[in-house]
């Protein structure tokens, strides 16, 4: 193996560990942090679908195409289900908000503990569907959760 060979193989490998380590916007894996509270002061019901009381977590999980949002939501009572994340519309073009919307319980439920009333809920987003897309923002009827890239 020749001298110009060998550097190109340490340059390779020099930037490859680069993606790896630090805070590098290369990496996939450094575009979303952690997740952030936000209260919301009025109750919103512009949609026949209800939703959900509280957004407890919301994460971002990079693929190779794409990201996965999955987040946990509480209503108030067990027994709500058919949970979807909805895009909603807004005037920032580099956010993603999305409603977290649920169906009600057939019939009358228990409150139960709060693990026995979460739900979840995901959606996988192409690499096209986030292009400048700085913030993913999931809202329920009193909070509003979000992550925003590094």
């Amino acid at each position: 193996m020749g001298f110009t060979s060998r550097i190109t193989i340490a340059l390779v490998v020099t930037a490859l560990a680069g993606c790896g380590a630090g805070q590098t916007r290369l990496n996939p894996l450094n575009w979303f942090g952690s997740d952030r509270e936000e209260r919301i002061a009025e109750a919103r019901t512009e949609d026949a679908r209800p939703v959900v009381d509280q957004v407890v977590s919301l994460s971002v999980a990079p693929t190779t195409g794409g990201a996965i949002v999955s987040t946990v939501g509480l209503p108030p009572t067990q027994g709500y289900w058919e949970a979807e994340l909805v895009r909603v519309p807004t005037d920032d073009p580099s956010v993603l908000l999305l409603d977290f919307n649920i169906l009600p319980p057939l019939a009358s439920e228990p409150v139960g503990t709060q693990p026995s009333r979460e739900v979840l809920a995901g959606r996988v987003f192409s690499t096209q569907d986030l292009a400048g897309i700085r913030t993913i923002a999931v809202q329920g009827l009193q909070n509003r959760r979000s992550v925003s890239r590094n």
